[in-house]
């Protein structure tokens, strides 16, 4: 259970996002929040989880890919007692998966193939973290869905 304050708030944006389709509102929410805590400078909790949401609401994928590498550069000053500490149901290494998926997306959106690949396999080598429940599952999802896409010629 999160007991994070900036993290409800965080979460309700993400859900203005997928359960209410108001992607701009989310936007504004988002930024809002990114100031309040200080940017790059904030929690590194706040920060990884802020921009990796923040990144699936911007429309050019150069913004997105930058949203998703400020996520993982925050997620690499993490640690274990910090995201537990916050409520968060996953460990540090739970949390890679899915921010190399993203990046990978971005680089595959961009054209990079070698750069999408690397952070493809990247995912794959720290899918082991995930559980075998609806979020792993996700994940594992869009794993398998990008390294199909990869494969086409």
């Amino acid at each position: 259970m999160n007991n994070d304050p900036i993290l409800t708030q965080i979460g309700q944006a993400v859900e203005l996002h997928h359960q209410h389709g108001q992607r701009d509102a989310a936007r504004d929410l988002f930024a809002k929040i990114w100031d309040e805590i200080g940017g790059e400078r904030g929690d590194p909790l706040h920060v990884c989880v802020l921009a990796h949401s923040m990144a699936d609401v911007q429309d050019d994928v150069r913004q997105e890919l930058m949203w998703d590498l400020r996520a993982i550069a925050a997620a690499d000053s993490l640690t274990d007692e910090r995201v537990a500490g916050a409520g968060v149901p996953l460990s540090v290494a739970g949390l890679y998966p899915s921010l190399h998926l993203n990046l990978a997306e971005c680089y595959r959106k961009l054209d990079d193939l070698d750069s999408a690949r690397e952070h493809l396999r990247q995912a794959q080598d720290t899918i082991g973290a995930l559980g075998d429940d609806d979020y792993g599952r996700l994940i594992r999802g869009g794993l398998e869905r990008l390294t199909a896409e990869l494969a086409r010629p």
